[in-house]
């Protein structure tokens, strides 16, 4: 499985908590890029300026001054703050402080995740508090482009010990077989043999067996049972 440290982009843009907001839209735009880190002068991670950050000051200047009732019930902290997103001139008015961060050694899987969860494009990458690098969206395409996190790397184990790690991953999936599933491996072939209830059970056994360590070859001998089998067994799950 593929890191950060593979794949993030380690020349960095940033810009500092006194940038202007000019001119951080402009490196925006210059570089092609969604988000600048801002790093202070201690040369640590203080926040990130985003599109998002940029496009919402937009929104809150065409507006502002807002409807009479909403803020006669807003809090007047959030009136203030929002004020100085939508007014400030320095990098530090306008970032987003509460910032969502990785480091080297995260998985591709996990940075994917936390990307798709959180709604962003993309993550810093820490080194002792200190920005090392950046993954974007594209940065984890590229690299599933390259192959890196698709081919594991050649490896000598034994034929009990595929088998039971290929067992462990089917019985421990939330869609594996109940039933009727044999594996055998020989000289690091894989043959699974057996009925199960659907195409996706087949394709996620393949796809169960060409993840595990060690695998030389696949024999799919797997079958989705057929609908009008169902009712004849009412065992299956």
């Amino acid at each position: 499985m593929m890191k950060m440290k593979h794949i993030m982009t380690t020349s960095v843009v940033s810009v500092t908590p006194e940038t202007s907001v000019p001119e951080v839209a402009r490196l925006l735009l210059e570089r092609h890029i969604s988000a600048v880190p801002v790093i202070g002068s201690d040369g640590q991670l203080a926040g990130i300026v985003s599109e998002g950050d940029l496009l919402r000051r937009t929104e809150d200047g065409s507006h502002p001054h807002g409807s009479w009732w909403l803020r006669h019930f807003s809090k007047r902290g959030a009136s203030a703050a929002d004020y100085v997103k939508a007014r400030g001139r320095f990098a530090a008015d306008v970032m987003t402080r509460d910032v969502v961060t990785v480091t080297e050694e995260a998985l591709s899987s996990e940075v994917a995740h936390l990307l798709e969860s959180r709604r962003i494009k993309r993550v810093p990458v820490l080194r002792e508090d200190k920005v090392v690098g950046i993954v974007s969206r594209a940065d984890l395409i590229r690299g599933l482009a390259a192959g890196k996190d698709m081919v594991p790397p050649p490896m000598s184990v034994s034929d009990e010990a595929i088998r039971k790690q290929l067992l462990d991953e089917i019985e421990q999936a939330d869609w594996g077989p109940s039933y009727g599933i044999s594996v055998i491996v020989a000289k690091g072939i894989v043959q699974i043999w057996g009925i199960v209830n659907s195409q996706d059970q087949v394709d996620a056994l393949r796809v169960a067996a060409e993840n595990v360590p060690g695998v030389l070859g696949l024999e799919m001998n797997v079958e989705p049972m057929p609908p009008y089998a169902w009712g004849a067994y009412g065992w299956v799950v």
